[in-house]
């Protein structure tokens, strides 16, 4: 009843003036044109029932809608809601037509069936799935006690930060990039986001065999690394080590803080020389390639949260 099909600025209080960003619906994962226009063409709905009559979405879209919060308005809790749009899915026009085994509606409310709700990390699951970014809560919230306990650098604190100073830094992967470089040694570029800001973090060619599978193959990292500031707003940190977040989390929850820190202490591996047999990728343009650059790693990919972050087509190496 209040998201148009574009996003819009909005007046949230007005003593003090507070003003917010309305979601589009467009940014509902498998939404179509037109059930985005019809939607916001049929605004106000009176009732779940209403809502599925009048606006028609398909199923999927209304669960999705559903899971994020588009639907509370309507009565009872997400859970219940979604039992309801399977009904009204099987029913053409509601259970209550149908048999009458769940009441869809005591006037304008949906009536609750008595499912539990959503619990936080539920709703923060679906709307990185469903919207592509954390709306209600940054996911790194769930680990700010831990990371004081590290005392792991926020991207605010970051940026008081002397030139040279050794820091961890942990965030949710946002970008990664690798560029060509006519040296052929090439450079792993990360942006984090910690809920504070961004962190720009390069790896470079002597930190790849270190970090490189941690860095393409996890979404949550903690990094340690060298401040390099290059004028008064350039500031980025070089990565000479990195652990993949989550499992970190989990260490801390079944062995205690001890356990990380033996986890953190481990003596990383140092590089081993040439170990590419002598392959090589030449640009037409002359550049070099890293030897393993045309190779992706293998399967799937790990889930990625739609548009929460973005990574090129290199590989781990």
């Amino acid at each position: 009843n209040r998201s148009a099909v574009a996003h819009r600025i909005e007046l949230v209080s007005e003593k003090p003036a507070v003003w917010g960003l309305r979601l589009g619906l467009t940014d509902v994962h498998g939404i179509s044109e037109a059930e985005s226009a019809r939607i916001e063409a049929g605004r106000p709905y009176a009732s779940l029932l209403d809502f599925w009559e009048r606006a028609r979405p398909r199923k999927p879209v209304a669960e999705r809608l559903a899971q994020v919060g588009a639907l509370d308005d309507f009565g009872a809790n997400r859970r219940d809601l979604l039992l309801h749009l399977t009904e009204l899915h099987r029913g053409g026009s509601g259970a209550a037509a149908h048999g009458g085994q769940l009441p869809l509606a005591r006037g304008r409310r949906t009536a609750p069936v008595g499912l539990p709700d959503l619990d936080d990390s539920e709703r923060l699951s679906a709307e990185l799935g469903i919207l592509g970014m954390d709306a209600s809560r940054h996911l790194m919230g769930d680990h700010d006690a831990f990371l004081r306990e590290l005392g792991v650098v926020s991207a605010r604190r970051l940026r008081s930060a002397a030139h040279g100073q050794t820091v961890l830094v942990a965030g949710a992967k946002a970008a990664t990039q690798t560029p060509p470089i006519r040296s052929g040694r090439r450079v792993i570029f990360t942006t984090l986001d910690d809920g504070t800001g961004l962190v720009d973090l390069a790896f470079f060619d002597d930190s790849h065999e270190r970090c490189a599978h941690t860095v393409f193959h996890s979404w949550l990292l903690l990094v340690r690394g060298v401040v390099q500031r290059r004028g008064p707003r350039s500031l980025s940190v070089v990565g000479s080590a990195a652990w993949n977040l989550a499992e970190l989390a989990e260490l801390r929850a079944s062995g205690g803080l001890d356990a990380v820190g033996e986890r953190l202490a481990e003596p990383v591996a140092a590089p081993t020389g040439e170990s590419d047999g002598g392959r090589r990728i030449t640009m037409p343009t002359g550049y070099e390639m890293n030897p393993w650059a045309d190779l992706r790693p293998a399967g799937d990919g790990v889930p990625s949260g739609r548009k929460l972050w973005h990574s090129s087509p290199g590989s781990a190496g």
